[in-house]
Protein backbone atom coordinates (compact mmCIF):
# COMPACT_ATOMS: atom_id res chain seq x y z
CA UNK A 1 0.00 0.00 0.00
CA UNK A 2 2.81 2.71 0.84
CA UNK A 3 4.50 1.39 -2.74
CA UNK A 4 1.36 2.31 -4.33
CA UNK A 5 0.41 5.64 -2.73
CA UNK A 6 4.60 6.68 -3.64
CA UNK A 7 3.73 5.77 -6.70
CA UNK A 8 0.65 8.00 -6.96
CA UNK A 9 1.94 11.37 -5.24
CA UNK A 10 4.95 11.03 -7.85
CA UNK A 11 2.15 10.80 -10.84
CA UNK A 12 0.50 13.94 -9.42
CA UNK A 13 3.31 15.38 -8.83
CA UNK A 14 4.61 14.79 -12.21
CA UNK A 15 1.14 16.03 -13.55
CA UNK A 16 1.32 19.51 -11.72
CA UNK A 17 4.63 20.41 -13.37
CA UNK A 18 2.97 22.05 -16.49
CA UNK A 19 1.26 24.42 -14.17
CA UNK A 20 4.20 25.60 -12.27
CA UNK A 21 6.83 25.96 -15.55
CA UNK A 22 3.10 28.41 -16.86
CA UNK A 23 4.01 30.32 -14.35
CA UNK A 24 7.71 30.61 -14.03
CA UNK A 25 8.06 32.84 -16.90
CA UNK A 26 11.43 31.93 -18.00
CA UNK A 27 12.57 30.37 -21.33
CA UNK A 28 12.03 26.54 -21.61
CA UNK A 29 16.06 25.80 -22.11
CA UNK A 30 16.62 27.82 -18.58
CA UNK A 31 14.17 25.77 -17.02
CA UNK A 32 14.71 22.03 -18.55
CA UNK A 33 19.02 22.77 -17.36
CA UNK A 34 17.95 24.27 -13.87
CA UNK A 35 15.74 21.41 -13.55
CA UNK A 36 18.48 18.75 -14.50
CA UNK A 37 21.23 20.11 -12.45
CA UNK A 38 19.03 21.01 -9.19
CA UNK A 39 17.44 17.05 -9.64
CA UNK A 40 20.39 15.87 -9.64
CA UNK A 41 22.18 17.76 -6.97
CA UNK A 42 19.12 16.54 -4.82
CA UNK A 43 19.94 13.21 -5.57
CA UNK A 44 22.97 13.51 -4.98
CA UNK A 45 22.59 15.01 -1.54
CA UNK A 46 20.49 12.12 -0.80
CA UNK A 47 23.12 9.49 -1.54
CA UNK A 48 25.54 11.34 0.99
CA UNK A 49 22.69 11.25 3.81
CA UNK A 50 22.09 7.49 3.28
CA UNK A 51 25.62 6.68 2.69
CA UNK A 52 25.10 4.95 -0.60
CA UNK A 53 27.88 3.82 -2.33
CA UNK A 54 28.04 4.98 -5.58
CA UNK A 55 28.75 1.39 -8.24
CA UNK A 56 31.44 3.31 -10.50
CA UNK A 57 31.81 0.37 -12.29
CA UNK A 58 28.58 -0.04 -14.06
CA UNK A 59 28.47 3.54 -14.54
CA UNK A 60 31.61 3.50 -16.62
CA UNK A 61 30.55 0.92 -18.75
CA UNK A 62 27.74 2.30 -19.49
CA UNK A 63 28.78 6.06 -19.82
CA UNK A 64 27.63 6.69 -23.19
CA UNK A 65 24.33 5.62 -23.19
CA UNK A 66 23.31 7.14 -19.80
CA UNK A 67 24.83 10.11 -21.35
CA UNK A 68 23.05 9.87 -24.74
CA UNK A 69 19.84 9.75 -22.54
CA UNK A 70 20.44 12.39 -20.66
CA UNK A 71 20.56 15.04 -23.37
CA UNK A 72 17.14 13.33 -25.03
CA UNK A 73 15.65 13.80 -21.90
CA UNK A 74 17.33 17.68 -21.54
CA UNK A 75 15.42 18.36 -25.22
CA UNK A 76 12.41 16.67 -24.50
CA UNK A 77 11.76 18.89 -21.85
CA UNK A 78 12.60 21.74 -23.54
CA UNK A 79 10.08 20.87 -26.71
CA UNK A 80 7.51 19.86 -23.71
CA UNK A 81 7.56 23.19 -21.79
CA UNK A 82 7.55 24.40 -25.75
CA UNK A 83 4.39 22.88 -26.11
CA UNK A 84 2.80 23.58 -23.34
CA UNK A 85 3.32 27.63 -24.00
CA UNK A 86 1.96 26.82 -28.00
CA UNK A 87 -0.99 24.34 -27.73
CA UNK A 88 -2.01 24.27 -23.70
CA UNK A 89 -1.28 21.65 -20.84
CA UNK A 90 -3.85 19.04 -21.68
CA UNK A 91 -3.40 18.54 -25.86
CA UNK A 92 0.75 19.00 -25.25
CA UNK A 93 0.54 16.58 -22.38
CA UNK A 94 -1.90 14.02 -24.07
CA UNK A 95 0.76 14.19 -27.36
CA UNK A 96 3.15 13.57 -25.03
CA UNK A 97 1.63 10.19 -23.91
CA UNK A 98 2.47 8.91 -27.53
CA UNK A 99 5.40 7.80 -26.27
CA UNK A 100 5.13 4.15 -25.64
CA UNK A 101 4.06 3.99 -29.68
CA UNK A 102 6.96 4.96 -30.65
CA UNK A 103 8.73 2.98 -28.52
CA UNK A 104 6.45 0.50 -30.16
CA UNK A 105 7.35 1.08 -33.48
CA UNK A 106 11.10 1.05 -32.81
CA UNK A 107 10.40 -2.07 -31.62
CA UNK A 108 11.41 -3.98 -35.05
CA UNK A 109 13.95 -1.81 -35.67
CA UNK A 110 15.90 -1.92 -32.29
CA UNK A 111 15.03 -5.18 -31.24
CA UNK A 112 14.36 -7.17 -34.50
CA UNK A 113 11.07 -8.49 -33.69
CA UNK A 114 7.70 -8.28 -35.28
CA UNK A 115 5.31 -5.66 -35.46
CA UNK A 116 2.21 -7.46 -34.58
CA UNK A 117 -1.41 -6.43 -35.43
CA UNK A 118 -2.48 -5.68 -31.95
CA UNK A 119 0.29 -3.48 -31.68
CA UNK A 120 0.08 -2.08 -35.47
CA UNK A 121 -4.04 -0.82 -33.86
CA UNK A 122 -2.50 1.05 -31.10
CA UNK A 123 -0.57 3.13 -33.74
CA UNK A 124 -3.16 3.77 -35.68
CA UNK A 125 -5.58 4.51 -32.83
CA UNK A 126 -2.57 6.99 -31.24
CA UNK A 127 -2.19 8.78 -35.06
CA UNK A 128 -6.26 9.06 -35.01
CA UNK A 129 -5.92 10.81 -31.23
CA UNK A 130 -2.73 13.19 -32.68
CA UNK A 131 -5.09 14.24 -35.64
CA UNK A 132 -8.29 14.73 -33.67
CA UNK A 133 -6.39 17.53 -31.02
CA UNK A 134 -4.58 19.20 -33.77
CA UNK A 135 -7.60 20.78 -34.39
CA UNK A 136 -7.44 19.77 -38.31
CA UNK A 137 -10.64 18.51 -38.10
CA UNK A 138 -12.21 21.62 -37.34
CA UNK A 139 -10.80 23.76 -39.79
CA UNK A 140 -8.19 24.91 -37.94
CA UNK A 141 -4.33 24.48 -37.32
CA UNK A 142 -3.86 26.91 -34.34
CA UNK A 143 -2.56 23.56 -32.41
CA UNK A 144 -0.16 22.31 -34.81
CA UNK A 145 3.28 23.72 -34.04
CA UNK A 146 2.10 22.59 -29.94
CA UNK A 147 0.70 19.07 -31.27
CA UNK A 148 4.20 18.53 -33.01
CA UNK A 149 6.53 19.92 -30.39
CA UNK A 150 4.59 17.77 -27.73
CA UNK A 151 5.08 14.63 -30.27
CA UNK A 152 8.36 15.56 -30.52
CA UNK A 153 8.70 14.96 -27.26
CA UNK A 154 7.39 11.81 -27.06
CA UNK A 155 9.86 10.69 -29.99
CA UNK A 156 12.66 11.82 -28.10
CA UNK A 157 11.07 10.47 -24.40
CA UNK A 158 10.79 7.09 -26.39
CA UNK A 159 13.98 6.92 -27.02
CA UNK A 160 14.79 7.50 -23.25
CA UNK A 161 12.62 4.44 -23.01
CA UNK A 162 14.40 2.25 -24.91
CA UNK A 163 17.74 3.47 -23.98
CA UNK A 164 16.82 2.55 -20.39
CA UNK A 165 16.68 -1.46 -21.56
CA UNK A 166 20.31 -0.98 -22.28
CA UNK A 167 21.31 0.29 -19.25
CA UNK A 168 21.91 -3.27 -17.26
CA UNK A 169 22.61 -3.47 -13.58
CA UNK A 170 23.34 0.29 -13.28
CA UNK A 171 21.80 1.17 -9.96
CA UNK A 172 18.47 3.93 -10.14
CA UNK A 173 20.67 6.61 -7.72
CA UNK A 174 23.41 6.46 -10.05
CA UNK A 175 21.36 6.16 -13.15
CA UNK A 176 19.09 9.12 -12.41
CA UNK A 177 22.02 11.59 -11.71
CA UNK A 178 23.88 10.70 -14.64
CA UNK A 179 20.84 11.40 -16.89
CA UNK A 180 19.94 14.52 -14.86
CA UNK A 181 23.27 15.96 -14.83
CA UNK A 182 23.66 15.13 -18.25
CA UNK A 183 20.48 16.27 -19.34
CA UNK A 184 21.03 19.73 -17.37
CA UNK A 185 24.46 20.37 -18.55
CA UNK A 186 24.05 19.71 -21.97
CA UNK A 187 20.94 22.02 -22.45
CA UNK A 188 22.52 24.77 -20.29
CA UNK A 189 24.28 26.55 -23.66
CA UNK A 190 21.31 26.08 -25.73
CA UNK A 191 19.54 27.78 -22.77
CA UNK A 192 21.93 30.68 -22.61
CA UNK A 193 22.36 31.56 -26.14
CA UNK A 194 18.50 31.93 -26.26
CA UNK A 195 18.01 33.57 -22.67
CA UNK A 196 19.25 36.91 -23.54
CA UNK A 197 16.64 39.04 -22.40
CA UNK A 198 15.52 37.52 -19.12
CA UNK A 199 13.69 39.24 -16.61
CA UNK A 200 14.18 37.05 -13.32
CA UNK A 201 11.70 37.79 -10.53
CA UNK A 202 11.79 36.26 -6.90
CA UNK A 203 8.64 34.34 -7.87
CA UNK A 204 10.24 32.71 -10.87
CA UNK A 205 13.02 32.07 -8.78
CA UNK A 206 11.13 30.43 -6.33
CA UNK A 207 9.05 27.88 -8.65
CA UNK A 208 11.97 27.21 -10.45
CA UNK A 209 13.10 25.84 -7.27
CA UNK A 210 10.07 23.90 -6.50
CA UNK A 211 10.35 21.83 -10.11
CA UNK A 212 13.87 21.32 -9.35
CA UNK A 213 13.75 19.65 -5.78
CA UNK A 214 10.12 18.92 -6.15
CA UNK A 215 9.35 17.64 -9.17
CA UNK A 216 12.34 16.12 -10.12
CA UNK A 217 14.42 15.28 -6.99
CA UNK A 218 11.78 14.27 -5.06
CA UNK A 219 9.46 12.46 -7.70
CA UNK A 220 12.00 10.52 -8.66
CA UNK A 221 12.94 9.48 -5.54
CA UNK A 222 9.38 8.52 -4.73
CA UNK A 223 8.84 7.20 -8.61
CA UNK A 224 11.82 4.86 -8.63
CA UNK A 225 11.53 3.80 -5.07
CA UNK A 226 7.96 2.58 -5.56
CA UNK A 227 8.69 0.85 -8.74
CA UNK A 228 10.94 -1.78 -7.39
CA UNK A 229 8.50 -2.93 -5.48
CA UNK A 230 5.23 -2.59 -7.62
CA UNK A 231 4.51 -5.37 -10.24
CA UNK A 232 5.31 -3.83 -13.38
CA UNK A 233 1.27 -3.84 -14.89
CA UNK A 234 0.07 -2.02 -11.31
CA UNK A 235 3.22 0.75 -12.24
CA UNK A 236 1.86 1.29 -15.97
CA UNK A 237 -1.77 1.44 -14.89
CA UNK A 238 -1.31 3.91 -11.75
CA UNK A 239 1.43 5.89 -14.68
CA UNK A 240 -2.07 7.45 -15.85
CA UNK A 241 -2.42 9.40 -13.49
CA UNK A 242 0.14 12.02 -14.35
CA UNK A 243 -1.82 12.89 -17.67
CA UNK A 244 -5.37 12.74 -15.70
CA UNK A 245 -4.05 14.86 -13.26
CA UNK A 246 -2.04 17.25 -15.74
CA UNK A 247 -5.41 17.75 -17.96
CA UNK A 248 -8.16 18.29 -14.84
CA UNK A 249 -6.08 20.85 -12.84
CA UNK A 250 -4.73 22.72 -16.13
CA UNK A 251 -8.40 22.96 -16.92
CA UNK A 252 -9.68 24.32 -13.86
CA UNK A 253 -7.30 26.56 -13.26
CA UNK A 254 -6.96 28.22 -16.35
CA UNK A 255 -9.84 26.84 -17.65
CA UNK A 256 -9.02 25.08 -20.70
CA UNK A 257 -11.87 23.12 -20.76
CA UNK A 258 -11.35 20.69 -23.61
CA UNK A 259 -13.12 20.33 -26.79
CA UNK A 260 -15.27 17.09 -28.78
CA UNK A 261 -12.65 16.51 -30.74
CA UNK A 262 -10.20 17.03 -28.09
CA UNK A 263 -11.64 14.89 -25.96
CA UNK A 264 -12.25 12.15 -28.59
CA UNK A 265 -8.30 12.34 -28.96
CA UNK A 266 -7.56 12.39 -25.30
CA UNK A 267 -9.11 8.47 -25.31
CA UNK A 268 -8.04 7.51 -28.55
CA UNK A 269 -4.33 7.92 -27.13
CA UNK A 270 -4.75 7.12 -23.64
CA UNK A 271 -6.48 3.87 -25.12
CA UNK A 272 -3.79 3.27 -27.12
CA UNK A 273 -0.77 4.16 -24.37
CA UNK A 274 -2.62 1.53 -21.97
CA UNK A 275 -3.52 -1.07 -25.02
CA UNK A 276 0.68 -1.31 -26.09
CA UNK A 277 1.73 -1.82 -22.36
CA UNK A 278 -1.18 -4.07 -21.69
CA UNK A 279 0.17 -6.20 -24.98
CA UNK A 280 3.61 -5.93 -23.58
CA UNK A 281 2.89 -7.78 -20.67
CA UNK A 282 1.09 -10.14 -21.95
CA UNK A 283 4.09 -11.01 -24.60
Amino acid sequence: MKEKLSMILSMVIFGTIGIFVKYIGLPSGLIASARGITGAVVIILVMLITKHKPDIKSVIKKLPVLISSGVAIGFNWILLFEAYNHTGIPVATVCYYTAPIFVVVATPFVFKSKLKPRQLICVVLALLGVVAVSGVLQNGTTKITGVLLGVGAAVLYASVMIMNKFMGDVPDYERTVIQLGSAGLVVLPYALLTSSEVSVTTTSVVLLAIVGVVHTGFAYLLYFGALKKLKSQTAAILSYIDPAAAIILSSIIFVQLPTTYELVGVVLIMSAALLSENFKKAE
